[in-house]
């Protein structure tokens, strides 16, 4: 299985998986036109993934901001992550970074994290950076 790295634009996060390390990190905005297409790949990966040999993921998750339609693709992606704790027995730690004082994005994961069984590490951090440079025509 291969992993990948996605450059974040203006409207999109970056997004880094290497399945061999059991690593996904997601940093940046999220509001794309139709996050269903923007994610797909990322879906497909986790599905993937399960049956992995990688005994455990970690989640490097960093949002300055998504939209209504990106919490919805974040809602799958942190499902398909559940089923691989319950259904694969895969170890799974969430690390979910936010801005130093801001409470909406905290409160963002503390709502996500409700709806599973499995606990989250919240992390308050001066300024999220995007892994790499953006896209040159997305800036």
């Amino acid at each position: 299985m291969k992993g990948f790295f996605i450059r974040a634009t203006r409207i999109t996060p970056s997004i880094y998986f290497n399945p061999q390390k059991g690593l996904l990190d997601i940093r940046g905005k999220s509001s794309p036109e139709n996050p269903l297409a923007f994610y797909k790949h990322l879906h497909e990966s986790i599905d993937q993934f399960a049956n992995a040999d990688t005994p455990s993921l970690t989640l490097n998750i960093a949002y300055e901001y998504f939209n209504t339609s990106s919490s919805k693709c974040i809602y799958i992606l942190f499902k398909k992550v559940n089923d691989l704790r319950v259904d694969k027995g895969k170890n799974v730690k969430v690390n979910w970074y936010f801005e130093d004082g801001d409470e909406d994005m905290q409160e963002a994961g503390e709502d996500l994290s409700s709806f599973f069984n499995y606990e989250f590490n919240y992390v308050e951090i001066p300024e999220i950076n995007v892994l790499g440079e953006m896209k040159e025509e997305e800036k």
